[in-house]
């Protein structure tokens, strides 16, 4: 590597009344007031904001893999400013210095000012307007700028000075007495310059230490980061290929064979079915997710094997083998950085990493930097893909088999009513949806012996569902892109993105030996196929993030900072070989951030809470985001009980279309809740049972995407929801009392929790015999209805006949228990 740091040619001297390296005595009357200047001297090679620097760059090679045509993006010289709008973009900033925040700088009322007795009262207007000369003079600007004061800084730093001398009463006293003299004419107005610059670095902290900022934002070589991996002779193996070539396929076979291993793939849901692979072909693995553990070992102990999501990948612990999937993800602007991070640090003698083509090349130059070399494996699709050469044209042209890809819920539900209409059966998959839903939709459309043939879905098919589609329909070719600069647009799907959902027709070993791909649009069909004639577009560079432990240290020397800001300074301040790596945009952290600012956290506890992966589109999620991180602050614990008072459980099945997204957006708060108990488990203390909960939930919104339909007729029939409505209020309190019999269930007050169980289960088949009995008159009306006459008080203490203990239990309801005596009753007279 070569570095090299331009500097701008050094300006004249200021011809000023400012005397460096000496001590003027400002004299006045009865004292002299000494004024040290000497720690204001200019440094030669000191330029603050002026810094030029240009990244780190490799020699290319004259044979280098790397093509030509593929520019390599790059920071342009010419100073911090440019840096900082390379990095977060000029859009939505009116000042790309604007991410350095002013701090509030006060006078401070216990000081003693002989000010005004030394030297008389100040004409505070006369004051302002030398103050403002003060401001204004070119000179001074210059040496400002010197010192690391832009435009944008001295403004601001100048602003806050003067306020700070507007308040004449708490002025420092050698500075009083300086105003006096220059307002007498004594003293010129550039002697208020150090004063000014010491104010200014009190405003803006990062001026005093901008040099150590710079170093702790150095990401020029990430392979550092990972010394142990430097340590290990690894082996790369890049298994490259289309959708269903069996590239995942072979390396999971070395994962399985090996004595130790570690999955890492994009999704829960593909984590899940490698560890139910690994069980089923016996061996233990343990699943790792952001939101769940579960053992691979009956015993509980640590697995050889894990199969767990990219962020979850341990780098300090050794494995024989390593398959990360999917590696083209590393290029992602908001998870890229997890992939770069394994493919860096997992200890691991061979890592197999999966993925297109377009990825090659990156990884070999980043194993270059490592020095390790990379096999590459290729791959060609198992099964002929078919672009037809007609549109469907309109739903009545769908066949069984068919998925319909729509980019928004708006089309899914139009497509859904329309299909429906013609009493065709279909299966709804979208990526808001709870994983276990998606797979029970997935399992729907591939059981040949269930009526559902056609499925309709968003991109999330494209990919962690085995589904045995026939034909790929692509409802349109437009979607809502996120760009380089953090903006969205709707533009055209790209290349990989439109082989890598086309490619999920005929898979192998499935009835549909050949897949399919057309458009529902004729007009849309010809850029279709021209998408699907290229190749993905080359990967230049691999996301980064900050750590913990760097904006840490920011916050050692910007402590009045907010952690949004560290963020938005640590960018405006990072260098990196951007030949291959790129910081990822921080957006959602920095949302969260500002959500819970106010709250007093720790700076290792807002890190984390802001590390959560949540949708904050969805506003229930937020709020509930913000509650629980003000519980935490509070030192209260998360329980069962306060979650269920927040999200409104029990939970009735959806009526409308609202319904079921409310419903999603509570699955996403267990979601939360899950995943900060692995994070603060002495807090979030309830796991067990908010699984349970979250597994009962899951089944109502099965049931609602069933019916899918059914809820947006009634959506358009009016306001009126299971929400909005009626409530029944006796259903309400049986699940209430299903609630606290459950919350029991899950303390210490009964620890013969199993006996307790089959006396429920006892009072259920009594209930239910009873029901059927031939012998009626055991519970006729007049026993149902004076239950609690014939009982002794001795057994009303301990709960009562069998229809109140049935009460208590929430197994019935008083409704219920008086339609069971009319129907009684009408046997009885029959």
């Amino acid at each position: 590597f070569t570095s090299t740091r331009e500097f701008a040619p050094h300006p004249a001297p200021v011809q000023s009344s400012i005397m460096f390296g000496a001590t003027r005595m400002l004299m006045h009357r009865h004292r002299a007031v000494p004024c040290k200047i000497a720690d204001f001297v200019m440094v030669q090679n000191y330029r603050g904001f002026c810094v030029s620097e240009t990244h780190c760059r490799k020699k290319k090679d004259s044979d280098s893999h790397r093509s030509d045509r593929n520019p390599v993006k790059s920071t342009p010289s010419g100073g911090m400013r440019q840096n900082i709008v390379q990095t977060i973009g000029s859009s939505g900033v009116k000042d790309p210095m604007s991410v350095f925040k002013p701090v509030l700088v006060k006078s401070n009322p216990d000081d003693l000012n002989f000010g005004e007795e030394i030297a008389g009262k100040i004409n505070k207007q006369a004051l302002l307007k030398e103050l403002n000369r003060f401001f204004t003079n070119p000179e001074i600007k210059v040496l400002a700028k010197e010192h690391g004061l832009d435009e944008y800084l001295y403004n601001q730093a100048y602003s806050s000075f003067r306020r700070f001398c507007m308040d004449v009463h708490h002025l420092p006293t050698e500075l009083y007495v300086l105003f006096s003299d220059i307002l007498c004419g004594a003293q010129h107005n550039h002697d208020i310059f150090p004063y000014f610059l010491t104010h200014a670095r009190k405003v803006f902290p990062h001026l005093d230490c901008i040099e150590e900022l710079k170093l702790i934002s150095d990401l020029t070589n990430p392979p550092n980061w990972y010394p142990d991996a430097r340590g290990i002779n690894r082996k790369i193996i890049f298994h490259s290929g289309p959708t269903n070539s069996g590239k995942t396929y072979h390396a999971l076979e070395r994962f399985l064979s090996a004595k130790s291993g570690i999955y890492c793939g994009p999704l829960k849901l593909l984590a899940v079915e490698v560890f139910n692979k690994s069980k089923a072909r016996g061996t233990p693995c343990d699943l790792v997710t952001g939101e769940e553990r579960r053992p691979g070992r009956e015993d509980g102990e640590q697995a050889e094997h894990v199969a767990c999501t990219v962020e979850m990948a341990n780098m300090g612990q050794p494995y024989e083998v390593c398959v990360i999937d999917e590696i083209q993800v590393i290029k992602d602007y908001q998870r890229g950085w997890a992939w770069t991070r394994a493919l860096l640090g997992i200890q691991a003698q061979e890592i197999h990493v999966c993925g297109e083509g377009a990825a090659v090349d990156l990884v070999r130059e980043i194993c270059i930097s490592t020095g390790e070399e990379v096999e590459v494996r290729n791959y060609k699709r198992l099964t002929p893909l078919v672009v037809q050469t007609a549109a469907v044209g309109s739903v009545e042209n769908i066949q069984p088999g068919d998925c319909i890809v729509c980019f928004n819920k708006q089309d899914i539900y139009n497509i859904s009513r329309q299909l429906e209409q013609r009493g065709v059966e279909v299966a709804v998959i979208y990526g808001s949806l709870p994983p276990n839903t998606k797979l029970a939709m997935a399992a729907k459309f591939n059981d040949p012996k269930d009526s559902c043939k056609v499925m309709v879905a968003t991109d999330a098919v494209g990919m962690g569902l085995n589904l045995n589609i026939r034909r790929m329909v692509f409802y349109s070719i437009n979607k809502i892109q996120l760009t380089q600069e953090g903006e969205k647009e709707v533009d055209l799907i790209s290349v990989s993105q439109a082989l890598q959902i086309a490619g999920r027709a005929g898979r192998f070993g499935t009835a549909w030996e050949t897949g399919y791909v057309t458009t529902f649009k004729q007009e849309e069909l010809k850029p279709l196929q021209d998408l699907l004639k290229q190749s993905p577009d080359e990967i230049l560079q691999a996301g980064l993030h900050p750590t913990f432990d760097q904006l840490e240290l920011y916050a050692y020397h910007l402590p009045y900072a907010t952690l949004a800001n560290l963020v938005d300074i640590f960018i405006s301040l990072s260098t990196l070989d951007d030949s291959m790596y790129s910081l990822c945009h921080l957006d959602d952290f920095k949302f969260l951030a500002d959500m819970i600012e106010h709250v007093k956290l720790p700076l290792k506890a807002k890190y984390t809470f802001c590390c959560a992966p949540i949708n904050r589109k969805m506003p229930l999620v937020c709020t509930m985001f913000l509650k629980m991180a003000r519980q935490y602050s509070k030192g209260e614990l998360v329980t069962f009980d306060w979650l269920c008072s927040q999200v409104g459980w029990p939970f009735a099945p959806p009526e409308t279309i609202l319904d079921l997204v409310h419903l999603e957006s509570v699955h996403d708060v267990f979601d939360l809740y899950l995943w900060l108990s692995y994070r603060f488990p002495d807090v979030f203390t309830c796991v067990d049972i908010v699984r349970q909960v979250q597994d009962e939930l899951d089944t109502v919104i099965e049931e609602g995407v069933n019916n899918i339909v059914e809820l947006l007729k009634n959506a358009e029939g009016g306001p009126g929801s299971a929400r909005s409505g009626l409530i029944d209020e006796d259903s309400l309190e049986a699940k209430r009392r299903q609630i606290k019999k459950l919350k029991n269930s899950w303390t210490h007050e009964d620890a013969n929790v199993s006996k307790r169980k089959d006396k429920r289960d006892k009072l259920q088949k009594e209930f239910h015999d009873a029901v059927i009995s031939k012998n009626e008159s055991e519970y006729s009306s007049e026993r149902v209805g004076n239950e609690t006459e014939h009982v002794p008080k001795e057994q009303k203490k301990k709960g009562g006949q069998l229809s109140e203990q049935l009460l208590q239990q929430g197994i019935v309801t008083t409704k219920m228990l008086k339609q069971l005596k009319i129907e009684l009753q009408d046997k009885e007279d029959r």
